[in-house]
């Protein structure tokens, strides 16, 4: 199914290794820069096909159940020449060169309800985000792929998107490297005590990308 979901602006496909994310769950997510429309059109489009009809029909023997949401990437992205965005990894696919073994780490923080809860956990983040970034001691293949913000599903739900490792790099090593450094990053503590005070949860997930999938 690789190439049929490529017809689509697939930047992530992988499979949790642990977490908070069951295991044998698919995991992909799309990026789509015009918005719903685009999301809408590509997917009526791809749902023709007689070989995504013949996928679905051998794929959903293997399903127990789907669900799907709907994010919107935090403007904060743009704000960082370190933060590469989803569509980055669309235009730059990663899995032409895979074979190394890098991880993708999912930060959940499930955030009270009220409609500046959001607003003030980013103002927060990105105050905090450049101690983070730089941290003395972070490994050098650590990179915050993305912030995502939910629209449709879960609501006031914000996902961290981080790739560990790579090539000679062990995945989980530089991840717990990199938290070790994080740990020392002054204004990075203090911006997590205040977020803190808005969530009502957070987990962690760490995924292993496919073969096939650009972020990799």
């Amino acid at each position: 199914s690789s190439d049929l979901r490529k017809n689509l602006p697939l930047a992530f496909f992988g499979f949790p290794e642990t977490g908070s994310i069951a295991l044998n769950t698919a995991v992909h997510l799309y990026h789509y820069p015009e918005g719903t429309r685009q999301r809408k059109d590509e997917r009526a489009a791809l749902a023709k096909k007689d070989e995504w009809k013949q996928y679905l029909g051998g794929v959903k023997e293997c399903m127990m159940q789907q669900k799907s949401e709907i994010f919107v990437e935090a403007g904060l992205v743009q704000d960082f020449e370190q933060v590469t965005g989803l569509e980055y990894w669309i235009k730059n696919d990663g899995s032409i060169n895979s074979g190394g073994e890098s991880i993708v780490e999912l930060r959940k923080y499930q955030l009270k309800l009220g409609y500046d809860t959001v607003p003030n956990f980013l103002k927060l983040y990105a105050q905090a985000l450049p101690s983070k970034l730089n941290a003395i001691g972070t490994h050098p293949t650590t990179q915050l792929v993305t912030i995502l913000v939910s629209d449709v599903g879960s609501l006031n739900t914000v996902y961290e998107v981080w790739k560990h490792g790579g090539e000679s790099s062990c995945g989980m090593e530089a991840m717990e490297q990199s938290r070790q450094a994080s740990r020392g990053a002054k204004e990075w503590r203090t911006g997590i005590a205040e977020i803190a005070k808005l969530a009502t949860s957070f987990d962690t997930s760490v995924l292993k990308p496919a073969a096939f999938s650009p972020l990799q």
